[in-house]
């Protein structure tokens, strides 16, 4: 009989997993447009509609007589590849691109997938690009990821993310996809019984063919969950940012989540606040934050998607060879942001996944977004948002910065004892917890220039939702890990949760950084503590040679003076 040693088992169990399109109509039109402060009632909605109509007309008489360069059906209609709109009282917007396209970078040679419920590879303006070698069918166990077919599309989720990164160009289909030459797969896993066994085999399948993965889906955005990869898709991120690429690490782009409408928290996803991934939201088309927009501190940038009911979506491709325009939420801006690093790679294969998060960080722009609230500047002068991460990506500035990036150097990670012994929380007492490091000064683990920054803990609170926690540097960036979750009354807490931060990014970690937990509701009787506690810091020791060109840099921004008109900052 043969014996075999087991290192390790556990029982499998369905995980609820959820794309992430815009909510139904229905939901939208009973009061969540009040995020955009721009509630349409439904005489606003009839005569928005005939107007939009109007609108369309005019636009494409425009586009014609400005002889495009694409003959695609719905070119004129992909404002957020070219500002398309004629009203001169709002700011330029587009992911500027046609720079790139200029200089012949079209995504030709890079290889994305897309994690999802299916891809029509059949698709007349995907066929072209489609790669069988990285695609698979992890529900079916085959080589086919053709979605199922169903009487209300209900799988059509995968066929639109991956029209959006790789629809071709010039063939009167459709539209044109952000890396129009690039080689575009189908991973499909969320049409069936999802369990931590088939999101590991999905995150680890083809990780030296693949470049880029794209998912825009996860655990509920319902204000309530708390939940994220378990132990076997962990591993997966793990071997394939390590192994990934041939050694330069597998790119993981992850939507940030569409639960603003119920007060969510995209750091109670560990999806994306894993240092893993590249956590990408959404602005609509008059750079507001939308109203289903998740805030966090673990968002890296943003890309374009819808609004308010009256705004612009997204143009792509859809189930049976047919096209829409009317892909949302932040599922259709994280397919962007992956089209645009493609880019980035044509031009230089060699960038590895950290290098890629340097890139976004030093090169996504905010004045765009400025007019939002909420903006503010790190110790060392990069601005942040907890609703747009460090801004806009700008793929002419991504690419261009990305011909001559040298490699960023190895990473260290300094772990620090933050609280060792219980302490207490409670209502009306904020509970503020400080300590000192020097950044694991001479050791193997030294860290001088942060990266990736995490509050390793467990919680327990007899109200989950009505905790707040920040995290202040040592040079006085105050960054929240946390807000309130006006839904969640769980008294479950977080256990051994990760709260994760990039806003810190090229601080050094030197010095007392201070962890404040509030309950922010305050009902009486609220109670808990506060348990075993660790202050994680990603980083290198050695300064990474762009960081001397980007501080030169932040030393210009900083002269420039913001003034305010009828309250909404804008830059002089």
């Amino acid at each position: 009989m043969l014996l075999l040693d087991v290192i390790w088992v556990e029982e499998q169990h369905g995980k609820k997993r959820e794309k992430r399109d815009l909510l139904p109509i229905f939901d939208v039109l009973h009061g969540d447009l009040r995020r955009d402060d721009n509630f349409l009632t439904m005489e606003d909605l009839q005569s928005q509609v005939m107007r939009n109509e109007e609108e369309n007309v005019l636009h494409t008489l425009s586009e014609i007589e400005n002889n495009e360069i694409f003959n695609d059906e719905l070119w004129d209609k992909e404002w957020y590849l070219k500002d398309t709109r004629t009203n001169s009282d709002l700011p330029k917007l587009d992911l500027n691109v046609l720079k790139v396209y200029e200089a012949g970078i079209t995504g030709r040679g890079i290889r994305i997938s897309v994690l999802d419920d299916g891809l029509e590879h059949t698709h007349e303006d995907l066929i072209g690009n489609y790669d069988s070698e990285i695609s698979y069918d992890c529900n079916e166990e085959d080589d086919d990821p053709t979605p199922r077919y169903d009487e209300d599309g209900t799988n059509n989720h995968g066929t639109r993310c991956a029209g959006e990164i790789a629809m071709m160009a010039n063939n009167k289909k459709c539209g044109v996809g952000v890396a129009y030459n690039a080689n575009i797969g189908g991973i499909k896993v969320l049409d069936g019984l999802v369990t931590d066994r088939l999101e590991g085999t999905a995150l680890s399948f083809g990780t030296e063919l693949i470049d880029i993965y794209s998912a825009s889906w996860g655990p509920p955005d319902d204000g309530v969950t708390v939940d994220g990869p378990g132990r076997l898709a962990q591993e997966a991120f793990r071997r394939g940012t390590r192994m990934g690429r041939q050694g330069k690490g597998s790119i993981y782009v992850w939507a940030s989540g569409n639960g603003g409408g119920k007060d969510d928290n995209c750091n109670c996803d560990g999806y994306l606040n894993s240092i893993f991934t590249i956590s990408i939201g959404s602005a609509s088309e008059r750079g507001i934050f939308p109203w289903y927009g998740e805030a966090c501190s673990s968002l890296m940038a943003v890309t374009y998607s819808s609004g308010a009911y009256s705004d612009q979506m997204i143009v792509t491709t859809d189930l049976h060879n047919n096209c829409t325009v009317k892909h949302t939420g932040t599922s259709a801006s994280a397919p962007l942001a992956a089209g645009i690093l493609a880019l980035a790679l044509e031009v230089n294969p060699s960038l590895t996944w950290r290098d890629i998060q340097h890139l976004i960080v030093w090169t996504s722009e905010f004045l765009p977004l400025i007019h939002n609230s909420g903006w503010h500047r790190n110790g060392i002068g990069l601005w942040f948002n907890n609703k747009f991460g460090f801004g806009l990506l700008n793929a002419f500035r991504l690419v261009q910065t990305a011909v001559n990036w040298m490699e960023v150097p190895e990473k260290d990670i300094c772990i620090v004892e933050l609280v060792r012994k219980s302490m207490k929380l409670q209502a009306h007492h904020p509970l503020s917890v400080s300590i000192s490091t020097a950044g694991c000064e001479m050791s193997e683990s030294e860290i001088n220039y942060l990266e990736h920054v995490e509050i390793r803990t467990t919680i327990k609170y007899s109200s989950r939702g009505s905790l707040e926690v920040h995290l202040t540097s040592p040079l006085g960036t105050v960054v929240q890990l946390l807000a309130t979750r006006k839904l969640d009354h769980s008294t479950d807490g977080f256990v051994n949760w990760s709260f994760m931060s990039v806003m810190t990014w090229g601080e050094n970690p030197r010095g007392v950084w201070t962890l404040t937990v509030e309950d922010k509701v305050g009902a009486e009787g609220n109670n808990g503590y506060l348990k075993a506690t660790q202050l994680v810091l990603h980083g290198t020791k050695s300064i990474p040679s762009h960081m001397k060109i980007a501080k030169a840099f932040n030393e210009k921004m900083q002269n420039i003076q913001l003034r305010r008109t009828n309250n909404i900052e804008v830059f002089k």
